[in-house]
């Protein structure tokens, strides 16, 4: 561990594979206590691997926010950090798009990590600092046809950052948001098969032209790119940042 990185305590959903399980595993490198957050159990071998607990959990149930944050707190004494990572994606035209999955998106992407950040608050506030970490995406910043949940969730979630953050800012409480392109996950690797069927292309071609199309830097991401940039914005050299949304999308929004 670096003399530099103070150990902290870390809540992180979304955990059991991709950006959060990257996560998991660097802050257990850095030293951190990790709770680690998932509705799949197959997250607790994961979690136990890297060095973490686990807590299973449905996110899109506010009581199962709550008592997330209580077991965070119960097992470490605080939460330190809050990284709120967590989603599910849905392909479809809005014309067809389920009802059922709009809610389900919305409760899990954006409702959870409010409550989330509710809930670790009284603690962060009283040891006067704190780091909320949420994971937006390029479609925070863009939108693309076909996911209207998923991009409304995360427009949103660059509101709730900002929001936090001014309101954190004199407790020791700072909040920022990762805008990342594709990564290499689960999510993304579901999304090349949903995209080549409502497109009628072959998943290259999704790549290609569609993931990677207003790309300057012509790959997918590694989601342990994205987990070192979670461990800077939650770290005390971070402290000057705040109500931030950090692009890594490979030049997409350069444009």
């Amino acid at each position: 561990m670096s003399a530099s990185v103070t150990p902290r305590v870390a809540l992180v959903t979304g955990t059991s594979s991709g950006i959060g399980e990257a996560v998991v595993r660097h802050f257990c490198k850095l030293g951190h206590q990790v709770l680690a957050v998932d509705f799949n159990p197959a997250g607790r071998e994961v979690a136990e691997k890297a060095g973490a607990s686990f807590f299973q959990a449905d996110l899109t149930d506010g009581e199962a926010c709550q008592a997330a944050v209580a077991e965070a707190i119960k097992r470490f004494g605080r939460v330190d950090i809050l990284v709120n990572n967590a989603g599910i994606q849905h392909v479809s035209p809005i014309e067809t798009f389920p009802e059922a999955k709009w809610r389900q998106i919305i409760d899990l992407m954006l409702t959870a990590p409010f409550l989330l950040s509710q809930a670790v608050w009284p603690s962060m506030r009283e040891n006067g600092w704190g780091r909320i970490v949420n994971i937006a995406s390029v479609h925070a910043q863009v939108a693309s046809p076909g996911k209207s949940a998923y991009i409304s969730a995360k427009h949103g979630m660059i509101g709730l950052t900002k929001t936090a953050a001014l309101e954190g800012g004199g407790q020791g409480i700072t909040a920022n948001a990762i805008c990342p392109a594709y990564v290499k996950t689960p999510l993304v690797d579901n999304q090349i098969a949903d995209q080549a069927q409502m497109h009628g292309m072959q998943e290259q071609e999704v790549i290609e032209q569609i993931m990677l199309k207003n790309a300057a830097v012509k790959r997918l991401i590694e989601p342990v790119e994205v987990a070192e940039l979670v461990a800077y914005l939650a770290s005390d050299s971070a402290g000057a940042v705040t109500g931030a949304s950090w692009n890594i999308d490979l030049g997409w929004t350069a444009q």
